[in-house]
């Protein structure tokens, strides 16, 4: 198992607009949005120097998977996508070691302590 480091952070937001702004003076980064059918929601990312980024995620609609957790949890983090060299390789491993995987990708909340994380092949 590789993991190399924190590729992402995901957050949940209610109002795009308003977090951009908030997380643009903050980081000093303009973003690049983006709208996504599949996940019913809009997108920011703030790409940082170190090759890192963090995305907010708002639902568009309440199919969103993004809907259910804004909802039940509130705004903050969705998830924590570590940067793998081999996803498959590192869900097995994971598996392996009682940790609950979640379609090859995601590291189940319940395994870390209520963070969703996922597994990004870089």
């Amino acid at each position: 198992m590789a993991i190399k480091g924190v590729d992402h952070v995901v957050i949940r937001v209610k109002d795009l607009d308003q977090a951009v702004e908030s997380y643009r003076k903050i980081l000093g980064v303009e973003p690049r949005l983006q709208s996504s059918d599949a996940l019913k929601a809009d997108l920011a990312f703030f790409d940082l120097d170190n090759g890192t980024y963090v995305e907010l995620i708002m639902p568009t609609d309440d199919a969103s998977p993004i809907a259910g957790p804004l909802e039940k949890r509130g705004e903050g983090i969705h998830s924590i996508a570590f940067s793998v060299d081999d996803r498959e390789k590192t869900a097995a491993d994971l598996e392996s070691k009682d940790v609950r995987v979640l379609g090859g990708t995601f590291v189940h909340p319940g395994s870390a302590h209520g963070v969703l994380l996922q597994l990004a092949e870089r």
